[in-house]
């Protein structure tokens, strides 16, 4: 399979050259059922996603990734409660309320407030204190971030 993942991320990748559409999972179901999980900097819209779809099928079919034509394609943006993938998605939500769950398994929330190659930086607010708290948290010590949705 990871040598499909690595075909589908090679077709897809100049057609999303030029735009602020960035890959953030490739997924194949032994049923050949590819997920695309694709996010982008100003929004990923229906037209975009569907644009993609279209152009990544044609080409998957061209290059006979799957000889017998047997496969089927979903393009789309992750999930609301999916996890962050990539530092470009840490990014995009700057500013954002997001629950960070580290390696020990201790959880943090707090507002995005920069991202940078090491690290995340929380702003939060300690339990019964009326202060803030700034927290850097190096990528290395996170093993989940899920941005939190409020009503």
């Amino acid at each position: 399979m990871a040598e499909i993942i690595e075909k589908i991320y090679n077709l897809l990748e100049p057609l999303l050259d030029g735009t602020d559409i960035f890959i953030v999972n490739i997924k194949i179901k032994p049923t050949n059922n590819i997920k695309v999980f694709l996010d982008a900097d100003g929004g990923f819209t229906i037209e975009k996603c569907s644009s993609i779809n279209r152009r990544l099928y044609a080409m998957i079919e061209d290059e006979q990734v799957f000889p017998d034509g047997d496969f089927s394609l979903e393009v789309s943006s992750p999930g609301v409660d999916e996890p962050l993938l990539q530092k470009r998605q840490y990014k995009k939500n700057v500013g954002r309320k997001v629950a960070i769950t580290d390696n020990l398994d201790i959880e943090k929330i707090g507002i995005l407030k920069e991202v940078n190659e090491e690290n995340v930086v929380l702003e939060m607010k300690l339990p019964k204190q009326k202060e803030v708290t700034i927290v850097e948290i190096p990528f290395t010590n996170i093993k989940k971030t899920v941005v939190q949705i409020i009503f």
